[in-house]
């Protein structure tokens, strides 16, 4: 069926939500070109649509979407609740007829105070905010309005209105999570902060700087060695990662056996509550004992607590001499005796990167790094910065360590462009493996983290029962603080094969949990990781987070569904 045809035959209000708003444009970024995923012309009234474009909208945004949010439900809480009382009142979301009001209200408040229409209903924009190719999975249900707000002031609109009439309210900034951390089970509105992507204010001479959430670390540190600053943001994941999706899922990356993870660079938050209440967590000193630590609240929240809409960042100095090196082993434990000799000797190493023969071999298949040929075997890539002294002392220290573990192959930088060409197969290990992808296949990356004293064991493991279930899969692991990558390939059309992923992926999280583990070091729980969750906590801290959150959000609007599962 035809969404033209399929359109036709739904009432007149369906037909008009899907229509493309006339007076909406699409964000431009600096380059000139489209902002975010899923922009049609206002002209063009005919987009092409997929089979399963069609079926994907209709039947889970339509039937689902709504379905769940008006469900007969019970209302909000009429009773005080023990603090450990797991059993909390379902909340009720808003009718059809209310949605339409409360995007109506949306139109007219924003209007009111001079601002264009923020609002999108447009189909392909729906899919683009509900579904992720990224994720591992991705439920039903997509949001039935994308949100484009420009300040605080029309974040917090939007959640009051939406508090008003129990809409449910999903964050999206970059769009790259794993866990299906922006899906839309139960509908409601995206808030898209697209167009909030500027740096507030460059502190200097404090090392810090206040920008808002949907700035990306790589544009924020290409702006700061612009101004020539000195200065730059030292947390990295993803290339597309934006600094509001980095904050909500506490994210890290190559970078943070050194530096740690993103609420370690975190000054100050600027909050948008459930019921529209704007909050800044604290003021601008790098240190301060006042009052309970809300940073520590909201960041990994992924913002099922509120909408961040600025953040007061720290940074660091860019060190005055870089360098990479790269070293091959016989097996990964010996690769992670390595590496842990690397961490017990106290060497300020700036990344410490483990790759296994498999993803060696996958960056030689996807020819991404060529002419380079890797050896294809369990692989450590270091970085070092400091002054010229300390880094060159610091690659002999492990050159030695490495050696006194059975490394060979030995290679270190002595230019830019071999630190780049060294670099590059650590770089590229994600994009060769979805190269490899054909048809219906698809890649399921989940993450992990253990003592980094176990990391040798559980990978050894994980590869044993991959290999037994016939799993075409690699390792990539931040080795020096413990966390692994597990990245799979399946067929998505195969049940056997997928159920078989599950089970590896479970039996995964259940070892790094008997080995005092995290069932997630830097992807989040999202959608996907709930279960998990309450094996890692437990059932009574599980119970203080969902008073945390009905305490912040008693309607339980705020993305509903991520973390920890309704009432």
């Amino acid at each position: 069926m035809s969404l033209k045809h399929f359109a036709g035959r739904l009432p007149s209000a369906w037909r008009r939500r899907y229509s493309i708003s006339p007076s909406l444009k699409r964000p431009v970024t600096e380059n000139g070109s489209a902002a975010g995923r899923g922009w049609s012309n206002a002209a063009d009234n005919n987009p092409k649509w997929s089979g399963r474009s069609v079926f994907a909208l209709s039947a889970t945004a339509g039937f689902l979407g709504f379905g769940l949010a008006t469900a007969s439900l019970q209302g909000p809480p009429k009773r005080a609740v023990t603090l450990l009382d797991s059993k909390m009142p379902t909340p009720q979301y808003a009718s059809l007829v209310e949605m339409e009001d409360a995007l109506d209200e949306i139109r007219r408040e924003i209007s009111k105070k001079g601002g264009e229409d923020i609002i999108s209903t447009d189909p392909e924009d729906l899919l683009a905010h509900g579904y992720s190719e990224w994720s591992t999975v991705n439920p039903d249900g997509l949001p039935v309005a994308v949100a484009y707000p420009r300040s605080t002031e029309q974040v917090s609109i939007i959640a009051s209105i939406c508090h008003k009439y129990r809409i449910p309210i999903i964050p999206y900034s970059g769009g790259s999570s794993l866990e299906g951390n922006f899906s839309a089970p139960y509908g409601g509105i995206s808030v898209d902060f697209a167009y909030m992507d500027q740096i507030i204010q460059f502190n200097k001479d404090d090392m810090d700087i206040v920008v808002q959430p949907s700035i990306g670390w790589q544009d924020l540190n290409e702006k700061l060695s612009r101004m020539g600053s000195g200065l730059f943001f030292p947390i990295d994941p993803g290339p597309s990662a934006k600094i509001g999706g980095m904050i909500g899922t506490n994210c890290s990356g190559t970078n943070a056996v050194r530096y740690g993870t993103m609420k370690d660079w975190i000054i100050n938050l600027t909050v948008v509550l459930a019921d529209g209440t704007v909050i800044k967590t604290r003021r601008r000193p790098r240190k301060s004992s006042a009052g309970y630590n809300l940073n520590g609240i909201f960041v990994g929240s992924e913002g099922t607590l509120g909408l961040v809409t600025e953040a007061t960042l720290k940074l660091a100095i860019v060190p005055e001499e870089f360098s990479v090196a790269v070293v091959t082993f016989p097996t990964i434990r010996d690769a992670a005796s390595a590496a842990a000799g690397v961490m017990q000797a106290g060497v300020p190493v700036a990344a410490m990167e483990l790759m296994d023969e498999v993803q060696m071999k996958v960056v030689n298949i996807g020819g991404a790094t060529a002419p380079r040929v890797w050896k294809e075997m369990p692989t450590l890539f270091f970085k070092f910065s400091g002054t010229k002294a300390g880094v060159k002392e610091n690659i002999s220290r492990v050159q030695a360590i490495a050696k006194n573990n059975k490394g060979s192959n030995f290679e270190f930088a002595k230019d830019a462009r071999e630190q780049k060409l060294l670099w590059s197969a650590r770089k590229e290990s994600l994009w060769s493996m979805l190269a490899l992808r054909k048809n219906n296949e698809e890649v399921w990356s989940t993450d992990v983290a253990v003592p980094f004293s176990r990391l040798a064991d559980i990978i050894e493991i994980s590869k044993k029962e991959m290999d037994e279930l016939g799993l075409f899969a690699s390792i990539l692991g931040h080795i020096g603080d413990g966390n692994f990558h597990e990245s799979i390939m399946y067929n998505r059309k195969d049940k056997d094969e997928l159920e078989k992923v599950e089970k590896c992926v479970k039996n995964m999280v259940k070892r790094a949990l008997e080995m005092e583990g995290t069932c997630t070091g830097e992807h989040s729980i999202g959608w996907g990781k709930k279960e998990s969750l309450l094996l890692e906590v437990g059932p009574d801290t599980l119970a203080v987070m969902k008073q945390i959150k009905s305490a912040l959000d008693p309607l339980w609007i705020m993305n509903p569904g991520k973390i920890m599962d309704i009432p």
